[in-house]
């Protein structure tokens, strides 16, 4: 080969080096939250990507590429919600801000600052967003159209959060009371007084106010119906570390980022999961 050749050679080889490793692979590295979208498909955040995954008929494909660079926008995204428009957010610790992406899939900043790492998000009845922040040990509420983040509520080590038909707060936390559940007087009531969890992830609920959340740690998804005690409804192998969790109609989504997919169960229960990934 001649000079040329070899330069030629070593050009290619730089560009194919240069290019992201999703543009080629289309794989998931560090899935840690799951929505999803009316039409079925998913958008995931992936910690290591770093950025937002959109999976389409189990075939996924970059969504929002964030830069590697930390304190660039949704270079951490920890938590995703999709509002009753389908429009998709995402919580970002490297910046400590919550977005919204607008019509051309641009994200757009939605706090003037106070957020500290957002770990989950969920809106009530009025369209405003209930910001769980781990670091803060605090719930925030941020008005629909964006604007200063204000305190709601204070809660150690919130993780997961949910709101019910009666604008109820519902805080998943890995703390002594580790779930909670608050009213718009700001009044707090405990639903499960012991800590008998590893390390919780995220919480999701179903119309009956039927409570699911994860335990990465005991590889194990929870369930708590009204009234009861919380009960296990999935243990164990495919699960190494089950973080992130939406329900999709009938459907518990399950983002495991050791196993760097995303699973299916059904929330009345099953003795198996199923990939929605295609690898």
């Amino acid at each position: 080969m001649n000079r040329t050749g070899i330069v030629k050679a070593l050009i290619g080889l730089l560009l194919t080096l240069a290019l992201p490793r999703c543009a080629s692979s289309q794989t998931m590295e560090y899935p840690l939250a799951v929505a999803a979208a009316a039409d079925g498909s998913l958008y995931v955040a992936d910690r290591n990507l770093p950025g937002i995954w959109k999976v389409q008929d189990g075939v996924p494909s970059v969504y929002f590429q964030a830069s590697k660079t930390f304190r660039t926008p949704l270079n951490a995204v920890r938590c995703l919600a999709v509002d009753a428009s389908g429009t998709l957010y995402a919580g970002d610790s490297s910046t400590r801000e919550v977005y919204r992406f607008d019509a051309s899939g641009k994200p757009q900043p939605l706090t003037t600052g106070g957020i500290g790492i957002p770990m989950a998000i969920a809106f009530n009845s009025k369209g405003n967003l209930l910001v769980a922040d781990l670091e803060q040990h605090k719930i925030f509420e941020v008005p629909s159209a964006g604007g200063k983040a204000t305190e709601f509520a204070k809660v150690q080590a919130p993780r997961g959060l949910a709101i019910d038909g009666k604008d109820r707060v519902w805080v998943l936390s890995n703390s002594k009371q580790p779930l909670v559940r608050i009213d718009e007087n700001r009044k707090t009531e405990v639903l499960v007084e012991e800590a008998m969890f590893e390390f919780t992830h995220q919480l999701v609920l179903d119309s009956e106010e039927t409570a699911y959340f994860c335990d990465g740690y005991a590889k194990t998804l929870w369930k708590l119906k009204a009234g009861g005690k919380p009960e296990k409804m999935f243990v164990g192998e495919p699960l190494k570390n089950p973080v992130g969790l939406w329900l999709a109609g009938d459907q518990l989504l399950v983002a495991d980022p050791h196993q760097k997919t995303i699973y299916a169960l059904p929330k009345s229960g099953a003795t198996t999961l199923v990939d929605m990934v295609k690898k």
